[in-house]
């Protein structure tokens, strides 16, 4: 049984509501950080979050913005504002990694963060950050950053998962991201999938109607595959 409720906190004066699923049935399971996309906390995290508790796991979505989303050039000056200001974005990330942590079921020693998007952006500068994360997983995840050599402070194991047609993720950037992860001596994947582009999980985006947007179911399962698959490796089966 599927345990879920909202959680309220606050980083530096703001309130955030966040997401919990959990899994656990009673056991003591890994903790799963989720991370939403540009648009903020909409359905597709909180359906991640139950997911993962199908799974087993106790699973956290956190709210990055702290308020809605209502628009595009919201959406932009927010993600815009965070991106230049890395140490509030990995602080923010950092208090929900410890929600998960604190929960009764969760084992603080076997913890993932999981995001996509502007979300997978956002988990991989709490790698960098040097939390203390035993795996990161990235889906269609923005890889730039101001600060590539941090990679170095990168404790847990890295996988991302992009579209080959994805307009925002450009091969550009997926070489510089190869580069600073050899330079950080990381134990590092990247799972390039055809005919996928931006958003691949997320099955409300084709409604924007956004070019280079799309859900695509086969890419989504084999992506989601292959997080299990270190999930299994890194914290163990559930």
């Amino acid at each position: 049984m599927i345990k879920t409720s909202d959680i309220e906190y606050a980083v530096d004066g703001k309130t955030y509501v966040g997401f919990l699923a959990d899994g656990s049935n009673g056991n003591r399971v890994p903790g799963i950080l989720v991370s939403h996309e540009g648009g903020g906390m909409t359905d597709h995290p909180k359906e991640r979050a139950r997911m993962l508790a199908d799974l087993g796991y106790v699973a956290f979505a956190m709210d990055t913005f702290g308020e809605p989303m209502t628009s595009r050039e919201q959406v932009r000056a927010t993600i815009a504002a965070l991106t230049a200001d890395l140490p509030t974005l990995r602080k923010r990330a950092q208090a929900a990694l410890e929600i998960v942590k604190s929960q009764p079921h969760a084992d603080p020693k076997r913890t993932a963060a999981i995001g996509f998007c502007f979300g997978g952006t956002t988990v991989l500068e709490l790698a960098r950050s040097g939390a203390d994360v035993d795996c990161i997983v990235g889906f269609h995840s923005g890889l730039q950053t101001s600060r590539p050599q941090d990679a170095q402070n990168i404790k847990g194991k890295v996988l991302v998962c992009l579209g080959a047609t994805d307009p925002i993720i450009p091969p550009e950037q997926r070489e510089a991201f190869i580069q600073e992860m050899e330079a950080g001596a990381v134990d590092w994947r990247m799972e390039i999938y055809g005919s996928a582009g931006h958003s691949f999980t997320n099955r409300y985006v084709d409604a924007l109607n956004l070019p280079g947007f799309a859900y695509h179911e086969r890419t989504d399962k084999r992506s989601w595959r292959a997080m299990r698959d270190l999930f299994d490796e890194v914290l163990g089966p559930v």
